[in-house]
């Protein structure tokens, strides 16, 4: 009896962490609406699992799991709640009947004119009275479930000063009582490029995920893209439909970015023939509609310097001049130490590679990027294309000690070996 309840045991556990995998952070940000508070909601989301792992076994898992799960968190919330107020501080009346409510189980769930709660606490958490590099960084790690680490790799920054602008934003929110709502339609302009961020960061980070042993996460990739469409629903802005694009033509690629064995594969040496055309095909239109509104915006950019790359039979058959050029528009409107170093790399495809090692060499010694692997990778490559081995195997050292993903370390230790 006890060797048949093991496996049954261990099969529910498996369950259970994949529904928190894959539910998590909806059953949270509903709980965030519903309870109006970031931290009693991750209390009450993790008793509500705790509370599962113990009722499943005797009563199965529901049919609905998450619906299941925000009831429970929700209950224990209340109780949490009620027990703070006898011993600590006593609730007021608003909060007193919003409890009541909650606690009715005839009352209805009004979640509001649309119907994702994620794309709800995006808004909420890009708010603008938030400073916005906490925008970011609160959407990341409350939205998303990246930890504050991921985060801090994605911003080049040290993971103590991400985890001070998440507490400062989220008492931020509680002190000024911001709502959790979508904005009316005319407040959506001036919130919307925090929310585009976001939604890039998110996609990124499972486009080439910062610490995990998988070089992709694809669960991330499609969150992206989804709470995209849906920014694009409420406001088809060209650099919304640019952003959108821009996804789609990288996930086009997904299935040849790793090899069988998981390492990386360069966009150079991808076999293009697997890229997903049909999908490829949807975005150019978004594409060709974002360049063409006269008011295209950096993602737009982005996205036709991706659709150019897309378009192309091969690497060296690329239009290296007209990405440049759309480089050169995009640094006009983001001068980032990083659209410059990606545009020194599409230079020393157009005019060689000592042409691009001179401007990256310039980015290094400004004193941008100088911890930065891609930076010293990027060196290192034009110094191998150029024949200057020592200086490549220099370089790749350089960036082999500031990499973090497993993927790309095992890449550059590749490059590395190869120059002896």
């Amino acid at each position: 009896m006890q060797t048949e309840a093991a496996p049954a045991a261990l099969d529910l556990a498996r369950r259970v962490d994949a529904i928190y995998r894959a539910e998590s952070r909806r059953i949270l940000a509903t709980l965030i609406r519903q309870l109006g508070d970031f931290d009693v909601a991750e209390e009450a989301m993790h008793e509500a699992f705790v509370a599962a792992v113990e009722q499943w076994p005797a009563e199965g898992v529901p049919d609905n799991p998450r619906a299941w799960l925000i009831t429970a968190g929700r209950f224990k919330a209340i109780d949490r709640l009620r027990r703070r107020s006898k011993h600590e501080v006593p609730l007021d009346d608003a909060l007193e009947d919003k409890l009541e409510s909650l606690a009715d189980p005839s009352q209805p769930d009004e979640g509001g004119g649309i119907e994702d709660d994620r794309l709800r606490l995006v808004f909420t958490c890009c708010h603008p009275a938030l400073a916005p590099e906490a925008q970011v960084a609160l959407t990341l790690r409350e939205v998303c479930g990246l930890t504050t680490e991921e985060i801090a790799r994605a911003y080049l920054l040290p993971a103590p000063t991400i985890a001070q602008r998440i507490v400062r934003a989220k008492a931020k929110i509680r002190d000024a009582r911001i709502p959790y709502e979508v904005p009316e339609p005319r407040e959506l302009p001036e919130r919307l490029q925090s929310v585009l961020r976001v939604i890039y960061l998110v996609f990124n980070e499972g486009y080439l995920a910062s610490s995990t042993a998988e070089a992709i996460r694809a669960d991330l990739c499609a969150e992206g893209i989804r709470l995209g469409h849906l920014v694009m629903e409420l406001l088809p802005h060209p650099d919304v439909m640019g952003l959108v694009a821009l996804m789609h033509l990288h996930e086009s690629r997904l299935a040849t970015r790793t090899s069988p064995s998981g390492d990386l594969v360069t966009l150079e040496d991808q076999d293009r023939s697997r890229w997903d055309r049909p999908r490829i095909d949807r975005a150019l239109k978004l594409v060709e509609g974002a360049l063409s509104s006269g008011s295209p915006g950096p993602y737009a950019v982005q996205a036709g310097i991706a659709a150019l790359h897309a378009q192309s039979p091969s690497w060296d058959a690329t239009d290296w001049p007209q990405i440049v050029a759309l480089y050169d528009v995009l640094t006009g409107m983001d001068p980032s130490p990083v659209v410059a170093l990606n545009r020194a790399v599409a230079l020393a495809m157009r005019d060689g590679p000592a042409a691009g090692l001179k401007e990256i060499d310039a980015i290094l010694a400004r004193g941008e990027l100088a911890d930065y692997h891609l930076a010293h990778a990027a060196r290192a490559d034009l110094c191998r294309r150029l024949g200057r081995a020592a200086e490549a195997r220099a370089a790749y050292r350089q960036a082999l000690a500031f990499v973090r993903q497993p993927a790309e370390r095992r890449f550059l230790e590749g490059r590395l070996a190869a120059l002896g």
